[in-house]
């Protein structure tokens, strides 16, 4: 199921961020991204831990909305005992692309707040 478009603008989206963070809403989404991006080609056991604190309802849930908004692709083989796999799609692969400098703003970032020259940027 994909997340709905919010109602009040045309089409439901203020811009393409509005677009974007409807696909990588919430804390999981992203580092599920990341995983598939860095082991590609993984089976639900393998993605949980790998991201370590999610539950398996939780991640049940962010795989079937990713595959819906089209940047998972799930297969599942016809084997006993049964076997599905998750990578990215093209689009996923796109994503994890646009979130790359969003990913090396995070790691320059100081990881304390308040820490000075971060908290007192702008302000005098």
């Amino acid at each position: 199921m994909t997340t709905l478009n919010r109602p009040g603008a045309p089409e439901g989206h203020v811009c393409g961020i509005d677009a974007a963070m409807e696909v990588i809403g919430g804390k999981w989404k992203v580092l599920i991204l990341w995983a598939l991006h860095e082991h590609p080609h993984r089976r639900f056991g393998e993605l949980r831990r790998l991201l370590t604190g999610i539950t398996e309802k939780v991640l049940a849930s962010h795989l079937r909305e990713l595959e819906a908004d089209g940047v998972v692709h799930r297969v599942s083989y016809d084997e006993v005992p049964p076997r599905v796999e998750y990578s990215l799609t093209d689009d996923g692969v796109r994503l994890n692309d646009a979130l790359q400098p969003l990913a090396a703003w995070g790691r320059e970032r100081p990881t304390a707040r308040g820490l000075e020259g971060w908290a007192g940027q702008g302000s005098s």
